[in-house]
C-alpha cells in the first residue's frame, strides 16, 4: 500500500476483505479506529466448499462455487456489519482481496465480485 487509506465520515476506516484461495470463501469487515488504537471485526460470513467424499477439491469446481456465493457473502457481510444502513458501502475505505498464493481460479472468481 503506497498511500494512507482514507477514513471514512466517522473517523474509521473500515476494509472489506474477500478471500478465496482454497475451498473457503469469507468475507469480512474490519474497523479501525485511531482514536482508540483498535481493531474490530464487524462480520465475517463464509462458505465451505465440500467435495465429494474421496475426491478432493479441484479449481474449476471450488471457482463455481466461490462465483455462486461470493456477492451474497459480501451483501452479508456488508448487513452484518452495518444492519440499519440502506447504503452500508458508504462506510468503506477500501476493499482487500487475496491475490495468492492457492488455486488461480478461485481468488480469482472472488477477485472479480
Amino acid at each position: 500500500l503506497r498511500t494512507p487509506l482514507k477514513p471514512n465520515a466517522d473517523g474509521q476506516t473500515v476494509i472489506l476483505g474477500i478471500e478465496g484461495s482454497a475451498n473457503k470463501c469469507g468475507v469480512g469487515v474490519l474497523c479501525y479506529n485511531p482514536t482508540t488504537q483498535t481493531y474490530q471485526t464487524l462480520s465475517n460470513p463464509r462458505k465451505t466448499y465440500v467435495s465429494p467424499a474421496g475426491c478432493g477439491f479441484l479449481p474449476k469446481e471450488t471457482s463455481w462455487h466461490h462465483q455462486a456465493h461470493v456477492v451474497a457473502l459480501i451483501r452479508a457481510a456488508l448487513s452484518e456489519a452495518y444492519p440499519n444502513e440502506t447504503q452500508p458501502q458508504r462506510h468503506l475505505s477500501a476493499i482487500a482481496f487475496t491475490l495468492g498464493p492457492g488455486m488461480g481460479g478461485p481468488p480469482r472468481s472472488c477477485a472479480m465480485a
